[in-house]
């Protein structure tokens, strides 16, 4: 099997364990929604590890940035009346580092 098909694989599930957890937080089912927090993150860290030699590698930094900076926000807005959910906003703008860094580097190889 070929690497992106297995990464691929990877991907699939886990945007079933993303709208689980989006999902919970919508229908304010905390504790599962807190719980599926961890396995989300981890299937993201799965991700980036599995893409590091590629370039795709981050867009999904950026994705594990995006569901750090989500459930933080969810956490914050569950257990602590959004006292601190503005900090979410530091591994918001990583990923948005990241992404442009990849979109820097796609520009930057073509126009070589």
């Amino acid at each position: 099997m070929e690497l992106t098909e297995k990464i691929r694989r990877f991907e699939n599930f886990h945007i079933l364990l993303w709208l689980i957890k989006d999902t919970c937080w919508m229908l304010e089912v905390k504790w599962l929604g807190a719980l599926m927090v961890a396995p989300t993150l981890l299937m993201a860290l799965i991700i980036v590890f599995k893409s590091r030699h590629t370039p795709e590698v981050l867009i999904n930094l950026a994705i594990l940035f995006w569901i750090t900076a989500n459930g933080f926000w969810m956490l914050m807005e569950f257990f602590f009346a959004n006292a601190y959910k503005d900090f979410s906003a530091i591994p918001f703008a990583l990923g948005f580092l990241c992404v442009g860094v990849f979109y820097y580097r796609s520009y930057s190889s073509k126009k070589n």
